[in-house]
Parts: structure tokens; C-alpha cells; sequence
């Protein structure tokens, strides 16, 4: 009787296993569709992450093996044209152009990622807590968060800058606070939609904190709309950075910028042509790059 009632239960155990085996390579199939449907029809994905790839990849190339240092002078080689030993030409200084711009471009994608990184962290906090719980909180939250959002970004910058000071870090600063509130109405927006779904419901009568509910059970369904929202709102970090450097308000000498390589060469557009195009080629791409990869995320 005892030997009859061990079989039986390992065989239901045996059949348990299967089961879960069953599911969990059917989990994996429909992972690997999804995927293989994500990347593998969405050219305009695919471009973007090719294009970024492209460019941070000659991006780290130059941090780590450049032959040239990026503030390096050679008065003998001032405006030199596109060349073997310059590829991308040398400035009125004689520093190569190519080493500047992965320099340049390596401290505009930090200051776009330090920027989009505050914008989206406190952002999705203030978010959070006013879409979930409502109330005079969110009245209060939202309407301070509408008073920020009033004014145009350039010139809420300036007046930042102009208190703080110009330099990389103040303008991380800057720029991050001006980024919190788009981030914050996004975030607002999907919790007011998925705290009255009926999964958040039942969660909450089997007796989960306000805490777990925020954080595992909506926060992830927010996370197509803000992978979104952070690719557009990185294009935005460089174009503001760009745009404060090119002023002379954001980064400062001896560091390269983009925006400053910019700025810079307008006095040489006639005679050195290449000081310019070079630079700005690049901010077009990474632009182009992270503007494929979000409109790929939002047709996927």
C-alpha cells in the first residue's frame, strides 16, 4: 500500500516537471519570436542601433588609442585639409580635428546621459507618487511641475548658467532639472492608467504595500513609454548642450565640445571648411541614430 502511494506521487511529481518544462520552453520560443520580430523586421531599429554603434565605437577608439591628444598644438600644422595623418583636417591651433571630435563627442554623449539620468530618475519619482495616490499631492506636485514646464527650456538654461556659473557640470545640472517635468507628466500619465487595471486591484486586496505595487507591478509597464521618452529626450541633452557650448556658456577650454568645436570654427567657414562639417556631421548622425532606435521602439 505505502510502495503504491510513493508511485503515485512521484508519478504526479513527474508529471508536474514536464509541465513546467513545457512551459518554460514555450516561455522561450515567444521570447525568441518577439526578438527575432523586433530586430529582425524593424529596419529602422536596426539603423539606429547601427549607426550609434558606429559612432560610439569610434567614439571609444579615440578615448583609448588616438595618437593625438585632444588640447595637442602644432603651430606648423594649422589648417591642414583631410589628410592620411588628419582625417578629419587639423583647426587654426594645428590639433587634429578627428581626435577633438571623438573627445568632443565622448563629453557630449556623458553630459546627454547625466542629463537624461536626472530628468528621467526624479522625474519618474515625482511621476510615481503623484499618479498613484492623487490628491492634493498631486494637485500641488503638478502645478509646481507645470511652472517649470512654462517656460522654454534655452531660457530657463541661461538663467540656471547664469547663477551657477558656466562649466560641464553645472550645465548636467541645468539641463537635468529642466528635463524632470516631461518625464514626470509621462510617468503620471501610465500610472493614472494602470493603478485601475484590475491586476493593481487585486493586488491590493491580497494585502501588497502601496511600495511593491509602484515598483513591481506598474513601474515595468511604463517601460515601453520611457524608453521612448529617453531616447527623444537624450536627442534633446545634445542638442541643448550643443546649443550652451556653442554660446560659450557650457563646456570651456582646454575640454572639447561639439557645440564649442562649432562655435570655434564659424570664423574659418571659407577657408577651412572642414573645421565645421566635421562636427556638425557628427551631432546630425547621433541625432539620426537615437531618433531611428525611438521611432523603431514605438513601431515595434
Amino acid at each position: 500500500m505505502e510502495s503504491s502511494r510513493t508511485g503515485y506521487s512521484g508519478g504526479i511529481d513527474s508529471s508536474r516537471t514536464e509541465e513546467r518544462h513545457r512551459k518554460n520552453s514555450a516561455e522561450r520560443k515567444r521570447k525568441f519570436l518577439y526578438g527575432q520580430q523586433l530586430f529582425g523586421r524593424n529596419q529602422t531599429l536596426m539603423t539606429g542601433l547601427a549607426l550609434v554603434f558606429i559612432l560610439f565605437s569610434m567614439m571609444l577608439f579615440g578615448l583609448l588609442f588616438s595618437p593625438y591628444g585632444a588640447a595637442q598644438m602644432n603651430g606648423k600644422e594649422k589648417f591642414m585639409s583631410p589628410c592620411l595623418t588628419h582625417w578629419m583636417g587639423t583647426d587654426n591651433f594645428g590639433r587634429d580635428i578627428f581626435t577633438r571630435v571623438q573627445h568632443g563627442m565622448g563629453m557630449t554623449v556623458l553630459i546627454a546621459l547625466s542629463v537624461t539620468g536626472i530628468g528621467a530618475v526624479f522625474g519618474t519619482i515625482l511621476g510615481a507618487v503623484t499618479g498613484f495616490y492623487g490628491g492634493w499631492l498631486d494637485e500641488v506636485l503638478m502645478r509646481l511641475n507645470d511652472m517649470l514646464a512654462a517656460f522654454p527650456g534655452i531660457l530657463l538654461a541661461l538663467v540656471f548658467i547664469s547663477v551657477l556659473g558656466s562649466g560641464k557640470y553645472n550645465i548636467i545640472l541645468a539641463l537635468g532639472i529642466i528635463f524632470i517635468p516631461s518625464y514626470a507628466r509621462i510617468v503620471r500619465g501610465e500610472f493614472l492608467r494602470l493603478r485601475e487595471l484590475d491586476y493593481v486591484k487585486s493586488a491590493r486586496l491580497m494585502g501588497a504595500s502601496d511600495f511593491r505595487i509602484m515598483l513591481v507591478h506598474i513601474l515595468p509597464n511604463c517601460v515601453p513609454a520611457l524608453l521612448s521618452a529617453l531616447t527623444v529626450g537624450f536627442n534633446n541633452a545634445v542638442l541643448a548642450e550643443a546649443g550652451m557650448s556653442y554660446l560659450g556658456i557650457g563646456v570651456q577650454p582646454p575640454d572639447a565640445s561639439l557645440g564649442r568645436m562649432l562655435s570655434e570654427a564659424q570664423g574659418y567657414l571659407f577657408s577651412a571648411p572642414w573645421y565645421a562639417l566635421f562636427p556638425g556631421i557628427v551631432i546630425i548622425l547621433l541625432i539620426l541614430g537615437f531618433s531611428f532606435i525611438s521611432e523603431g521602439i514605438t513601431k515595434r
